[in-house]
């Protein structure tokens, strides 16, 4: 029974998609009063599923006046949008062969059959019909973003910097947040190929340009890490408090190893106490429980996470505190809470670690760019607290002796 409405749902969609296919082809034939009988024809053949004879007959088309270039343009925009990208290249091809085509006409052709280039992954052909149509200005702003997009697939980033500058001029909106990342871009490559002098360089730059560029600061303090310049990595760090705390976490840990480099694990207590009281958060608790374990015992590490948990329920805290009670308990005390841990892991283990802010997208690993909707700087860490974070300021846990 099942399988039918499952077959059956899936016929009636189907047919829901061919109908409106046909209907907008139909409401083309209609909308146009005047089309030659060859125009009627290949529309014709569209209806009835046979597209090589429909794009044979609209190529055969010698005369060509303004009525019949907008259907032109919108079966080729049709074929595209269907998949059929080889179809919409011909037809607009066709078009722009044209020699007594209108200049206003010449030049959306050109921007469709650009298009029609960028679906079918022809990069190469794409930009430079992209390049001539922001010299012709008509198209300039879209052909712009068109470019970016191609950069971006190529990661040609210093082409992609100058022309994110000119859309920006173009636009006058604000590319900044943008452009940033392109520099966070190079100066990654000029790190893995060992010029960290040079990759140091365009992290600056990236900061210049934005000063909230949290990936910016991140990759300042590892050059300068690499360099053993733990008080700089240490500067770099605390900015990100202050750009975008909601990416704390990506900076704690090295935050720590900075302080034990200089052997100034009190100041890191200290530090991040502070911080803890501002932005309450798992990675921060984490390495104040650990410390606290270090210096006071397990007992009191507990005790302080207990607090924590108290106050901002969450699993990541829960699992937390677990596993410091799991060391001093015994017997059925310690089967029980081994068994609470195997499902607490459980259940942190099916929970991604970051989630899009735009559309969705969710992984484990920190992408600046979105695989998804292509967005830069949407991507966010996600915190298990239950409760919202800012919305709690005030009351902290005890400070466990320190």
């Amino acid at each position: 029974m099942m399988a039918l409405w499952l077959l059956s749902t899936f016929i009636a969609v189907i047919i829901a998609w061919y109908i409106g296919y046909r209907m907008r082809l139909e409401k083309i034939i209609t909308q146009k009063s005047n089309l030659p009988r060859d125009y009627l024809m290949g529309l014709n053949f569209l209806l009835n599923e046979e597209p090589d004879k429909a794009v044979d007959i609209f190529i055969k088309m010698l005369e060509v006046d303004s009525q019949v270039v907008e259907t032109h343009l919108a079966v080729g925009k049709l074929f595209r949008r269907r998949g059929e990208v080889d179809r919409a290249i011909r037809i607009h091809q066709n078009l722009i062969a044209r020699p007594q085509l209108d200049k206003t006409y010449h030049e959306q052709s050109l921007f469709e059959l650009g298009q029609d280039y960028l679906s079918a992954g022809m990069l190469d052909r794409a930009e430079r019909i992209f390049l001539e149509l922001v010299v012709l200005k008509e198209y300039i702003i879209p052909a712009l973003r068109a470019l970016l997009d191609i950069y971006q697939q190529e990661k040609a980033w210093e082409n992609a910097i100058r022309t994110a500058e000119k859309l920006e001029a173009a636009t006058r909106k604000k590319m900044r947040m943008v452009i940033a990342h392109y520099y966070c871009e190079l100066a990654e490559i000029t790190y893995a190929k060992g010029q960290v002098d040079k990759s140091s360089k365009y992290a600056n730059e990236a900061l210049d340009i934005d000063a909230k560029c949290v990936r910016a600061s991140l990759l300042q303090a590892k050059f300068a890490m690499t360099k053993n310049d733990f008080k700089s990595a240490l500067r770099s760090l605390k900015r990100v408090k202050n750009q975008n705390p909601e990416y704390l976490s990506e900076s704690i840990d090295a935050l720590a190893s900075c302080y034990e480099a200089l052997n100034e694990e009190k100041e890191l207590v200290t530090y991040l106490m502070e911080l803890l009281d501002e932005y309450p958060r798992v990675p921060v608790v984490l390495i104040l429980s650990e410390r606290i374990r270090q210096w006071k015992g397990d007992k009191i590490a507990a005790k302080f996470v207990a607090d924590y948990v108290r106050r901002y329920p969450s699993l990541a805290g829960i699992n937390l505190f677990i596993n410091l009670y799991i060391s001093n308990a015994e017997g059925r005390a310690r089967e029980d809470l081994l068994i609470l841990q195997g499902l607490m892991q459980k259940l942190l283990a099916d929970k991604p670690n970051y989630q899009c802010v735009s559309c969705g997208f969710s992984g484990n690993t920190l992408h600046w760019l979105c695989p998804g909707c292509k967005q830069w700087d949407s991507i966010k860490p996600l915190y298990s607290d239950a409760l919202s974070h800012t919305e709690q300021k005030g009351v902290m846990p005890a400070k466990a002796g320190i």
